[in-house]
């Protein structure tokens, strides 16, 4: 089946699902189901197609889940107002689906991204074509099965390939929503906005942790564990820069902590449950990582990690770096990978400032016990999320999810947001005519 009959079949499929708010219910709870029967082979399939450490995996399989038992009850939320007008005339504001949702999905959470972006675009009466990542197929076709046991035929399909299918599947949705780096991203969606088209894109990032004096560094160690080196560092997430506000004393304290705590993360079989740093997804990607090692011995220092595999197994280790200049491009581009980079400023509005430095604006966390020094950073800081006490990675499924700047273009994903964005507004206006029954 060509891609044009793939949307023409799930337009035409699209609008006895749109029609029906109690069936869509039904069946996003009954998809819940189905994934809980089948959660060991979602699992598998995630640790060894993607490499992702067996309790991430979990964890990743677990938020899935939440996620379609969230939107079956969202789709019974009213979808519109009234709006006072003269009476007896009545005026309605109700929210419509678009059609088919093309969505364009990445392979670093390829059960996660897939359903966060799926669940709301079908709960609104929206029918699905998912492109995923060429890395991630095996993951998405599985998915698609498990949805085909529940769903009308037609309202949700997987269509594998490489970016052309991607560029097709760009011309001929109704909405699109795309999840990858910053310079495919921003092809998208000067497309799809070319062809009047609403897009949402939620790319790179280069996620700054601002430490402030008073953190608690055992705790602070933790957070930075999760969110600078958890799978690997292939997050757009992920923590990239750490900024310890304060005298070198106290960046000795924190060095110290840091390092400690990165040297003892296990990489290695991501089967095993004892693995934290599974290998990075392909070669190229694993030659990034050690050209960033080799770049950063060149202009500053590792001070934790740093390991090259010598065995071909792609397998980094979680690495700290410290003295690069703050203009140079470890500091402002991502390298996929478990790389954080060490800067120390004297106050905080050095450390703001050298957070806000770069092109991307996804997400920031703050470390201190201070309430109001951390409202106070938050609201300076150009991102989109910002965690205080808490690390980069990770949002509750039920929170928006975005960026600002080069990261993210469009409405937010995850919770209430997302259900505006796959729907656009309505405004019925209902006169009474000719008032027979005055």
């Amino acid at each position: 089946m060509t891609l044009s009959e793939i949307i023409l079949r799930a337009s035409d499929a699209q609008r006895p699902w749109a029609a029906n708010p109690i069936a869509r219910s039904a069946a996003l709870s009954n998809l819940a189901k189905t994934f809980t029967a089948h959660r060991d082979q979602l699992v598998d399939l995630m640790v060894d197609e993607v490499y992702k450490p067996i309790t991430e995996a979990r964890g990743e399989f677990a938020r899935a889940v939440a996620i379609l038992e969230y939107f079956s009850q969202a789709v019974l939320d009213p979808d519109g107002t009234s709006i006072p007008t003269t009476d007896p005339n009545f005026i309605l504001s109700l929210r419509r689906p678009y059609g088919v949702a093309g969505l364009i999905t990445p392979w670093n959470f390829p059960v996660a991204i897939p359903i966060w972006k799926a669940a709301p675009a079908l709960a609104m009466g929206n029918a699905v074509v998912i492109k995923p990542s060429e890395f991630a197929t095996k993951t998405a076709l599985f998915l698609q099965e498990l949805m085909e046991k529940v769903l009308p035929q037609g309202i949700f399909t997987v269509v594998p390939g490489d970016a052309e299918v991607g560029a097709q599947l760009v011309n001929s949705a109704d909405i699109i929503s795309f999840t990858g780096s910053a310079k495919v991203g921003q092809s998208v969606v000067a497309r799809t906005a070319s062809l009047g088209k609403p897009v949402q894109a939620e790319m790179g990032g280069h996620s700054p942790a601002i430490v402030l004096p008073d953190a608690d560094l055992e705790l602070l160690a933790s957070q930075i564990q999760i969110g600078a080196f958890s799978y690997s560092g292939q997050k757009c997430t992920a923590t990239r820069r750490i900024i310890i506000v304060g005298d070198e004393k106290r960046k000795a304290e924190v060095v110290e902590t840091l390092v400690a705590s990165a040297e003892k993360l296990v990489g290695g079989d991501p089967r095993d449950e004892k693995t934290f740093l599974g290998p990075l997804i392909h070669s190229d990607s694993y030659k990034n990582y050690a050209e960033a090692i080799a770049l950063a011995k060149q202009v500053g220092k590792v001070i934790a990690g740093g390991k090259i595999d010598a065995t071909g197994g792609n397998l980094p280790s979680a690495t700290l770096t410290d003295s690069i200049p703050v203009e140079h491009q470890l500091m402002c581009e991502e390298v996929f990978a478990p790389i954080a980079h060490v800067a120390r400023v004297s106050t905080t509005d050095e450390a703001i400032s050298l957070a806000n430095a770069v092109r991307y604006g996804l997400t920031a966390s703050i470390h201190t016990s201070d309430l109001e020094a951390s409202l106070r950073i938050s609201r300076r800081l150009e991102t989109g999320m910002v965690k205080v006490n808490g690390p980069t990675a990770g949002v509750d499924f039920h929170a928006p999810f975005g960026g600002d700047k080069d990261s993210s273009y469009g409405m937010r994903e995850q919770g209430k947001a997302s259900l505006d964005f796959y729907t656009h507004t309505q405004t019925i206006t209902l006169n009474s005519g000719a008032r027979k029954f005055q």
